[in-house]
C-alpha cells in the first residue's frame, strides 16, 4: 500500500504527508501567525468515519480561510477581545475553524468535553454547567446532535447557546481583527477530571508555541512524518499534541473520533496501516491495552496490519505500565511493530503539555524499585520486600527544568522519591480567576505538579499522584500497587479496580477496594472477595474492605482515565451501590 491508495470511494484524497514548504518548528510569535504559515503549504487535517474511510480532507489553507470567516461572524455578534467562547470539542472542521476563529477575534477559546458513555444526561449537563460557571463565556458552541443538553447548560448560566451548523450560515462582514500579542492568553484548558472544582488553565501564545517547538524537537520531527490520532480535543494531549502541534509544525494528521475508537479500537491500527506515511501516533496506556485485548488468536495480524513505519508510538496521560506495553508488542510484532517505537512522556496542562519526552528509539526503560522506597516507609521490617517496575518518562524537554524536592522544598539527590517540580517558558500564567489555587501550586516561577517521582541520570521517573497516596497507621501505600495486584486475578482488566482509604465504623483508617464484577453467582462472588482480600493483604499487610460493583460503574475522567477521588466520593455518598453479600 502507498499513501496514494488512501482514496475515499467518492474520490477524496488526503492532504499530503510531504510538501515543498520549508518546515518551521513553531518559531512564531502567535498562533495566528503559525496558522498563516501552515496555510502556505498543502498539508492539513483529515477526518475519517468509524471505519477509517476519509470523509473530509481539510487543508490548513481552508482552515485559515474558515477561521477568518468565523472571526468576522463572532465580531458581528458582538464578541469582544478577552471574551471567553466555550466550544464543545468534537473532532471535526467546525471546532477547528471556531477555535482559530475565536483567537483571530481576540477572544479565548475554551474547549469543553463531549458526553461520554460514563454517566448520563444529568451528569453531563451538570459538568458543563459547572465549567461554564468557571470560565464565564459569552457563547457556547455545540454540534447539533447534543443541542438539548448544551442548551440546557448554557441557559442555566445565562450563556448564549449556538448550534455551529447554523452559525456557519450567518453573514461574515469583513472587520478589523485585533492584533494578537505573544504574551496574551491564547486559550483556557480544563483538566480532564475537572467537574466539581474546575480549574481553567490559562495558556499564552508564547507558552504554547514554546512547548510545541520543544515537542517537535523532542520527537525529532521529520518532513516525512504523518500523524494519526483518536485523542479527544478537550484533553491536553489531544488538543495540544495532536491538533495545535501539527498546525504549528506543519504536519498532516488523520483523525478518528474518540467515540469511534471506543467502539472499534482496532480501527486506529487499521488507519495507521492504511496510511503508509503514518509515523506518529499517541495514546494513553489503556489505548494500547484495549487493542492488545481485542486481538483474537484467530486474527492474522500480519495480514491485517502493517505497523512497520510507526516510529513514534507515544505514551502518556496516565501511568505507563510496562506489562501492557509488552502485551502490545507481543500482539503486534508480526505486523512489524517495534518495541523501540514506544516513546514514554510526561506532561500536564499546567505546563501546556510536555514536561519530559523519551529520546526516540530508546523505547520503554524500567527500573525495579523497592516498594518501601516508593512509599517513604523504608526500614519497616513488618512489610515484605516487594519491587515495582517504574517507567522512564524521558528527559526534560527543551527549555524545561525539572527538580524533585522533599516536603521542605530541598532538592533531592538522584533516585530519591519526592515531589516533582518544573519551570520553563511554557508554564501556565495561572488558573483562571482562581488566585488561591494558583498560589497553591506555583511559587517563584516553579510549578508543583502534584506528582511524585525521582530523577536518575537526567531522566524522570513518575511514581504516582501525591493526593492518591493511601496513608494508614503512618504507612504509605500507592493505590495502583493494590489495583495492579488485583488485576492479576483472572477476569479483570485495567480500570476495573479503584483503591482508596476510608474511615471504618470503629474510627480506624482502612483500604477500600471497589471491583467491577461480571459474575452473578453468589458463591463465585464470595470466593472472589476472599481472593482479593488475600492479594491486598499481601501488598499492604492489612485487611481491606472489598466491594463488588456492577461493570461500568467506576467513574472516569473525560479522557477515559479512572477517577479515584470521584469513586471515593461517590461511594461514601451512596451513589455507588455494591452488590449485597449473600447471607
Amino acid at each position: 500500500m502507498t499513501e496514494k491508495n488512501n482514496v475515499a470511494p467518492d474520490g477524496l484524497v488526503p492532504t499530503p504527508t510531504e510538501c515543498a514548504q520549508p518546515r518551521r518548528f513553531s518559531d512564531f510569535a502567535t498562533v495566528g501567525e503559525a496558522l498563516d504559515y501552515a496555510a502556505q503549504g498543502s498539508r492539513g487535517l483529515n477526518f475519517h468515519d468509524p471505519r477509517g474511510r476519509l470523509v473530509r480532507a481539510y487543508s490548513y489553507r481552508e482552515l485559515r480561510d474558515d477561521a477568518l470567516l468565523a472571526a468576522y461572524r463572532l465580531i458581528a455578534a458582538g464578541v469582544q477581545p478577552g471574551d471567553r467562547i466555550a466550544l464543545i470539542a468534537e473532532t471535526g472542521p467546525e471546532f477547528a475553524a471556531l477555535f482559530f476563529g475565536t483567537i483571530h477575534a481576540g477572544a479565548w477559546p475554551v474547549p469543553l468535553p463531549l458526553p461520554t458513555s460514563f454517566g448520563g444526561r444529568e451528569s453531563y449537563v451538570g459538568q458543563l454547567t459547572v465549567q461554564l460557571s468557571s470560565c464565564d463565556p459569552v457563547m457556547l458552541f455545540f454540534p447539533p446532535e447534543i443541542a438539548a443538553m448544551a442548551t440546557e447548560a448554557a441557559e442555566a448560566k445565562g450563556v448564549t447557546p449556538v448550534d455551529w451548523s447554523t452559525f456557519e450560515t450567518r453573514a461574515a462582514p469583513v472587520a478589523a481583527l485585533p492584533k494578537q500579542e505573544s504574551d496574551a492568553t491564547c486559550y483556557l484548558q480544563y483538566s480532564s477530571g475537572s467537574t466539581r472544582f474546575p480549574h481553567g488553565v490559562a495558556v499564552t501564545h508564547a507558552a504554547l508555541l514554546n512547548n510545541l517547538a520543544a515537542h517537535a524537537h523532542g520527537m525529532h520531527l521529520r518532513d516525512s512524518d504523518r500523524c494519526v490520532s483518536w485523542l479527544p480535543w478537550y484533553h491536553d494531549m489531544g488538543l495540544v499534541g495532536c491538533f495545535l502541534s501539527p498546525v504549528a509544525n506543519q504536519v498532516s494528521v488523520d483523525y478518528l473520533k474518540t467515540e469511534d475508537f471506543a467502539r472499534r479500537p482496532l480501527a486506529w491500527l487499521d488507519l495507521i496501516s492504511r496510511n503508509q506515511g503514518t509515523t506518529l501516533s499517541y495514546s494513553p496506556t489503556f489505548g494500547y491495552d484495549i487493542c492488545a485485548r481485542r486481538i483474537s488468536s484467530q486474527t492474522n495480524v500480519a495480514e491485517r496490519f502493517d505497523l512497520s513505519r510507526w516510529r513514534v508510538a507515544g505514551n502518556g496521560a496516565d501511568m505507563i505500565r510496562p506489562d501492557v506495553m509488552q502485551s502490545f508488542v507481543d500482539a503486534f510484532a508480526e505486523a512489524g511493530f517495534q518495541a523501540s517505537a514506544f516513546l514514554p512522556s510526561y506532561g500536564l496542562a499546567e505546563a501546556t503539555l510536555a514536561v519530559s519526552i523519551m529520546p526516540p528509539g530508546e523505547g520503554i526503560v524500567v527500573e525495579l524499585v523497592e516498594e518501601t522506597e516508593l512509599s517513604g516507609a523504608a526500614g519497616d521490617a513488618d512489610r515484605p520486600t516487594r519491587y515495582r517496575a517504574i517507567v522512564n518518562c524521558g528527559r526534560p524537554v527543551r527549555d524545561m527544568t525539572v527538580e524533585v524536592r522533599d516536603e521542605s522544598g530541598n532538592v533531592l539527590s538522584d533516585q530519591t522519591v519526592g515531589k516533582v517540580w518544573c519551570t520553563g517558558p511554557s508554564l501556565m500564567t495561572g488558573y483562571y480567576r482562581d488566585p488561591d489555587a494558583t498560589a497553591a501550586c506555583m511559587a517563584d516561577g516553579w510549578l508543583d505538579t502534584g506528582d511524585m517521582g525521582y530523577m536518575s541520570g537526567g531522566y524522570l521517573y513518575i511514581v504516582g499522584r501525591a493526593k492518591d497516596m493511601i496513608i494508614i497507621n503512618g504507612k504509605n501505600h500507592w493505590p495502583q500497587d493494590i489495583e495492579w495486584a488485583v488485576e492479576q486475578l483472572p477476569g479483570f482488566k485495567s480500570g476495573d479496580i479503584a483503591a482508596f482509604a476510608i474511615t471504618a465504623p470503629g474510627g480506624e483508617e482502612t483500604p477500600a477496594v471497589l471491583v467491577q464484577c461480571r459474575t452473578s453467582d453468589d458463591a463465585e462472588r464470595a470466593a472472589l472477595r476472599e481472593a482479593i482480600r488475600d492479594r491486598v493483604r499481601a501488598i499492604t499487610g492489612m485487611n481491606c474492605l472489598v466491594e463488588l460493583i456492577p461493570p461500568r460503574t467506576l467513574p472516569r475522567t473525560s479522557s477515559g482515565k479512572l477517577s479515584r477521588s470521584k469513586a471515593r466520593a461517590q461511594y461514601l455518598a451512596g451513589e455507588i451501590q455494591p452488590f449485597a453479600i449473600a447471607a
